[in-house]
């Protein structure tokens, strides 16, 4: 036996990125156990051939390594320290890979936590999306003390193409993730402007997709979400919700450092107008069907998708 199938392995959160993480990890042997709120989705991953628990307490009872995989802080705390929390029964001494989204504070406060309870952290948070996810690459910007590094190598290996070590302290990881998110929600928002743009001057979609993205205009966000918008769909691959939630994160630690920043906040009012539109928990290329409702323009539809 390999020292994957030796470690017990809870994945809390079995959405699109919770269950890529949760198959690649049955792929390569590991003991992975499944948990979420949603019944529909963890009997998708009961199809996989995974093992769902029914609650989260079942699921991380004795587990080597907890692996946190839902929306914020908020749902974090509540999955690893409230009641029937994970980290009150895994095993001493075991792991926490958290991967949401959350203010530096936060992170640390969840160490200083698990600490208590004689567990190790690492805040952990992700990037990739669905299918890098599925397919064991997801990149992680981590940071904790080295011995839980040791301890978490197996699954991190397994689940990830590449883990950046950013520091011996929670908190750190968190921070270069809120660098990522301004990024990833200011291209968003100016791939849904260009791609809108486009359309108001007549010019061909699908031509303007294909010559900005051999050009230097391009973005990886223009060429990931704008066959979004040429494809009318807007299932939600990550929700408007996602940026209102990291980019006020990024706006508040600005405000706390005094520290400007007028294109962030201008993406965070289009994510923000957005959702207030209704269209908060759909993909988050709606920013482009907003325009169009300012605009008057007209947008690509798909049959039967979310619109």
């Amino acid at each position: 036996m390999g020292e994957q199938s030796a470690l017990k392995v809870c994945v809390i959160g079995l959405g699109s990125m919770g269950f890529g993480v949760a198959t690649t990890l049955l792929r390569k042997g590991f003991d992975a156990v499944g948990y979420d709120v949603n019944e529909e989705v963890a009997d998708r991953f009961v199809a996989a051939g995974g093992c769902v628990a029914s609650t989260v307490c079942e699921a991380a009872e004795s587990a080597d390594i907890v692996i946190v995989v839902v929306v914020n802080a908020t749902q974090t705390l509540a999955v690893l320290f409230g009641e029937g929390g994970a980290a009150k029964v895994m095993q001493k001494g075991g792991t926490i890979l958290s991967f949401a989204t959350m203010s530096p504070e936060m992170a640390r406060d969840f160490e200083r936590r698990a600490g208590e309870l004689g567990v190790r952290y690492i805040d952990a948070p992700i990037s990739g999306g669905a299918l890098r996810a599925a397919a064991g690459e997801l990149t992680i910007m981590a940071s904790g003390h080295a011995e839980a590094f040791r301890h978490a190598r197996p699954v991190l290996d397994a689940i990830a193409m590449k883990v950046y070590e950013l520091g011996d302290e929670a908190g750190i990881g968190a921070s270069f993730k809120i660098v990522n998110q301004l990024l990833a929600g200011v291209h968003i928002a100016a791939a849904c402007e260009a791609i809108t743009f486009a359309k108001a001057m007549g010019l061909d979609m699908d031509m303007v997709y294909e010559v900005i993205t051999a050009s230097a205009g391009n973005s990886w966000m223009f060429e990931n979400r704008v066959p979004h918008i040429l494809e009318g769909n807007y299932s939600p691959f990550s929700a408007v919700d996602i940026f209102t939630k990291d980019l006020g994160i990024v706006s508040d630690i600005g405000r706390g450092l005094k520290f400007p920043l007028p294109i962030a906040s201008t993406a965070l009012q289009m994510f923000v107008m957005t959702a207030a539109a209704g269209m908060g928990r759909d993909d988050d290329a709606s920013i482009a069907r907003l325009i169009a409702q300012i605009t008057g323009l007209e947008l690509p539809e798909a049959a039967g998708a979310v619109k």
